[in-house]
């Protein structure tokens, strides 16, 4: 597996895989062909489907039109065989000879990849232990937790890395906090965080818990669904729910930055593993890959948070996944708005419950959080391609596309 780093990526919404990933591969591109005369870029299956919803249009021509024109070709009904979101870049010179084709695809949280043995094109494997079966074994084995096999795989910056990490999930949830108005797109959806965050306040304890919980998802959630800087968590669709849980636990529990950055360690190995062993990407293995891992890494990381043992923060996070088997991926007009806002703020909420569950008992149980990621892969695998991330079926259907 690769570093941590990897899967929290800092950068602006709405979409790491239609947004973030695209205007990665067009930089890439742009480096080698500074002099072209103009580029075309030919955007498949998902991307194509859900792009100018997902902005994809805009990140590639923002990096790419400076130096040269632009076309853009969209070939939604077209899916690559490796991966539903591909895009081919095409640079000609001044007599429109082709200088280079190269297709790539972006396999969800902002990550490349080509189709060849190599599972990305961008870091190298710093984790020898890809499953958790093996971790929590080393774990229990040698007395430690979780973050400690982070940090004896990563690098020494990671804490300087997850820091920035930290700092931005929590500006994030403060300009969302504060932010009024109308998302961008034709859905006029109103934001609803402050209005959310200022009615918990006037409940009592136990609901006003649950409300601030979901303030601070909706919050970053909106400022990612109007463009705004977040992190993947483990992408930009699920990007409400680990910081919505972090920050309510920092402040109404004063846990310090120390143990929420271990618990950012953990959350991401638990993410890491998802993404070496099956996907996060909406458009290839639907919303469990996205939402439903975000609510498992933040299960994790509410329960090493309250003193869980390694058992146990596995059994929450496995429930945390295990619950959102099945979930499609069905963004309303291609926006990152209906349903996704709602579902992390909701999934929120379920990572807190997985963690009460799973403190309650000793950490045994029959399905192990493996499986589970097995289970959705296939899962993803045997939904028909209406239900990934191209807005044709469930909710988004019969809405007209942008």
């Amino acid at each position: 597996m690769k570093s941590i780093k990897e899967l929290y990526r800092i950068g602006t919404g709405p979409s790491s895989s239609h947004t973030m990933g695209p205007r990665k591969a067009a930089e890439i591109f742009l480096e080698r062909h500074k002099d072209a005369a103009s580029f075309k870029v030919t955007l498949y299956g998902s991307l194509a489907a859900t792009g100018k919803g997902h902005m994809t249009d805009v990140a590639i021509n923002d990096t790419l039109l400076p130096i040269a024109p632009v076309e853009i070709v969209w070939q939604p009904k077209v899916f690559l065989p490796f991966h539903p979101n591909a895009m081919t870049f095409a640079a000609f010179d001044a007599n429109k000879k082709l200088l280079e084709n190269w297709t790539v695809y972006s396999v969800g949280g902002g990550a490349l990849a080509e189709n060849n043995e190599k599972s990305t094109i961008e870091s190298r494997e710093v984790y020898e232990m890809n499953s958790m079966t093996e971790i929590l074994s080393w774990c229990e084995h040698s007395g430690k937790s979780y973050w400690e096999y982070v940090k004896e795989c990563e690098e020494e910056d990671i804490w300087d890395y997850l820091e920035v990490v930290w700092s931005t999930m929590k500006e994030a949830i403060h300009r969302g906090l504060e932010e009024e108005g109308v998302l961008p797109g034709p859905l006029n959806l109103r934001r609803k965080a402050s209005t959310y965050y200022i009615r918990a306040t006037g409940y009592k304890e136990s609901l006003r818990s649950r409300g601030l919980v979901f303030a601070y998802a909706l919050a970053v959630s909106e400022e990612n669904a109007s463009g705004g800087k977040i992190v993947t968590a483990p992408t930009c669709g699920a990007c409400g729910v680990m910081p919505a849980v972090l920050y309510h636990l920092h402040k109404s529990r004063e846990f310090s930055d120390t143990r929420i950055l271990r618990a950012l360690a953990t959350a991401g190995l638990f993410g890491n593993i998802v993404k070496f062993n099956a996907s996060i990407s909406g458009a290839e293995v639907g919303c469990q890959g996205e939402v439903g891992v975000a609510c498992a890494m933040a299960s994790a990381a509410a329960n090493q948070l309250f003193g869980g043992s390694p058992a146990q923060t596995e059994y929450a996070a496995e429930m945390g996944l295990e619950h959102h088997l099945g979930m499609t991926c069905d963004p309303v007009c291609g926006l990152v708005q209906i349903p996704c806002i709602e579902r992390n703020a909701y999934a929120a909420a379920r990572a807190l419950d997985a963690n009460i569950y799973a403190s309650f008992t000793d950490g045994i149980h029959r399905v192990s959080f493996d499986k589970v990621v097995q289970v959705m892969k296939q899962t993803g695998h045997d939904l028909p391609s209406l239900y990934k991330e191209t807005s044709e079926g469930g909710l988004a259907k019969d809405y007209t596309q942008m």
